[in-house]
């Protein structure tokens, strides 16, 4: 099974997009996804233009069944959505025993009906996004073409070592995704090689570059998928390739442990 969290702790990077493109990605390979937002900005919802009738809070802290909490994006994609409340979910786990894995002993049970789970966090360490990355393993890094986009990836790998660390868990940094690449810029060349130099001292891959592209946010104001919007467009052709690297980087590292 696929599980991964797309995070960075710099907003604006690209995460959601990424989150929504690799879901469908999935889905359009026919598998059943479930994608998860814990930013209380809900930008999930907001992406598609969903009305969701309840929240990641009813599911996490006042203890609704998932089904309940779900509403449809895609056929093979179901959402739970994100909104203020979810401060209420972060104030109930704080009080919790366990509450490193309060995810995983929600989402376990219901794992069989999905083949992915992906879970979009917010730009902050929080006790939800330690939750998920207890759950998923698998951590996602979109990085644009800021120097504080690397910073805010570099504030992802510190959270991920001090996790392993403090509860050896075994969380690791699958991938650093480039997004709003123009090679065009002086920036984005700095912050390339900047980018290869970091992931070779961590050991992590560095994926197919997303080049900026007006598209994705006319989707976005389209309350669209990305590939519904235009599937012949740069950024849709570059998510393929990135999107195909990252699942196979999630599978192959599953593999890899289950032979260990």
């Amino acid at each position: 099974m696929i599980r991964v969290v797309v995070s960075n702790q710099r907003g604006g990077v690209g995460k959601t997009t990424t989150a929504l493109t690799f879901a469908r990605f999935l889905a359009d390979d026919g598998q059943k996804v479930l994608l998860i937002d814990t930013d209380p900005q809900g930008s999930v919802e907001a992406a598609l233009g969903l009305k969701a009738q309840r929240h990641l809070a009813h599911f996490v802290a006042h203890k609704y069944a998932l089904s309940e909490c779900l509403v449809p994006a895609h056929e093979k994609i179901d959402v739970l959505c994100s909104n203020r409340e979810t401060l209420q979910a972060e104030s109930a786990l704080m009080g919790a025993q366990a509450r490193e894995v309060v995810l995983q002993h929600l989402l376990s049970p219901v794992e069989k009906t999905y083949d992915a789970v992906i879970i979009d966090v917010a730009p902050s360490i929080s006790m939800l996004q330690t939750s998920a990355m207890v759950y998923a393993k698998n951590v996602l890094i979109p990085v644009d073409m800021d120097s504080l986009s690397l910073t805010g990836a570099g504030a992802s790998v510190t959270a991920i070592s001090q996790l392993n660390q403090f509860i050896n868990v075994g969380v690791k940094a699958v991938a650093l995704l480039p997004t709003q690449v123009d090679r065009r810029m002086q920036m984005t060349q700095i912050v390339m090689e900047a980018l290869k130099a970091f992931g070779e001292k961590y050991g992590i891959p560095v994926v197919n570059e997303i080049r900026t592209d007006a598209t994705v946010p006319k989707a976005t104001r389209s309350r669209k998928f990305l590939v519904d919007y235009d599937p012949d467009c740069k950024a849709v052709q570059d998510y393929k390739s990135a999107c195909q690297q990252i699942r196979d980087l999630i599978v192959n590292s599953a593999n890899g442990q289950a032979a260990a």
